[in-house]
């Protein structure tokens, strides 16, 4: 079974990848509605089976079971099936087998701190965006699908100790990094490379979908930008945990800023930090213009490293 569709063309190992992220989900899903019993009560079980779960903090515990499962079932269990059925080995396929050097992991970790400024800025001009007349009904359900989205995050981030912000990084953090790196970079984004011929255009089709798969229509520019951050970090490192701890650096400063905020040990609200800046655009370039330059050292640093290597061996 290991290595059985390593030889099939592209589209159709974009057709098993659908299939088997469809498949797990669903399993995982029952899973998830049949464990959540002795724990939440049947009330849960049925809340699940039926959509009747409400949005609100008496549910948060069984919404964040959820949660864990739908990244389980949607991400990391069929990036690690997907690893074995297109490749020899997952560690090998998904490029898991490389060193972490501390200076790469810093330095990743930095530039996506540095790429937040301009992420911001780019997300306050895309929430403003506005759809022609006639997509009217189009629009209104993206809004609403952005409220929810909305309001099950903050739901989420919500932390009133130690404990319970160390499981919102567990579960808002480290799990989709893992999850969505290793799908979407680690597979989709390879198997599109294996298509095109062209490392660009894999990055930034994977970037898309990457954006896409959240339905959150008024961040999909400023995440869609990530993705491909991500993307570049995997092509020119060839090793997939730069771009997992790149992405939950990310993910993990969000969280803290939320809870600092709740505390009263941060002032300034992240959901509205940089919507109000006069010179917002000054930051955005500057940080624009940092990234860059950042990003080409990263380059050339790991281009460099992988010569070395070569000339051990």
């Amino acid at each position: 079974m290991i290595g059985i569709h390593k030889y099939k063309h592209p589209l159709s190992k974009l057709g098993v990848v659908a299939l088997i992220a469809l498949v797990s989900l669903f399993l995982s899903m029952i899973i998830a509605a049949v464990t959540a019993i002795p724990f939440f009560g049947m009330e849960a079980f049925s809340g699940m089976m039926g959509g009747g779960l409400t949005y609100d903090e008496s549910n948060i515990g069984v919404l964040k079971y959820f949660q864990l499962w739908q990244s389980l079932g949607l991400f990391i269990i069929p990036a690690l099936l997907l690893a074995l059925l297109f490749g020899d080995s997952i560690k090998k396929y998904l490029k898991l087998n490389k060193r972490v050097f501390l200076g790469s992991a810093i330095l990743v970790s930095f530039i996506v701190i540095a790429f937040s400024p301009f992420i911001s800025y780019v997300g306050i001009m895309n929430a403003d965006m506005e759809l022609p007349q006639w997509l009217e009904g189009l629009e209104r359900w993206m809004r609403q699908s952005e409220d929810q989205a909305g309001m099950l995050t903050e739901l989420f981030v919500k932390a009133d100790s130690i404990g319970v912000l160390f499981y919102n990084i567990f579960l808002i953090a480290l799990i989709p990094a893992i999850g969505e790196e290793f799908l979407f970079r680690g597979v989709v984004q390879r198997i599109f490379h294996e298509w095109t011929k062209n490392k660009h255009v894999a990055i930034w089709i994977s970037a898309i979908l990457f954006s896409a798969l959240h339905l959150q229509f008024y961040g999909f520019i400023p995440r869609a930008l990530l993705g491909a951050l991500f993307g570049y970090m995997f092509v020119w490192s060839g090793n997939l945990w730069l771009p997992v701890i790149a992405h939950f650096v990310n993910n993990a400063v969000a969280v803290m800023a939320y809870y600092f905020y709740e505390t009263g040990d941060l002032k300034a609200d992240p959901e509205t930090l940089g919507a109000n800046m006069d010179y917002a655009w000054v930051a955005a370039t500057f940080s624009l213009v940092a990234v860059v330059a950042l990003m080409a050292y990263f380059k050339i640093k790991e281009e460099k490293k992988h010569s070395e290597i070569e000339l051990r061996l």
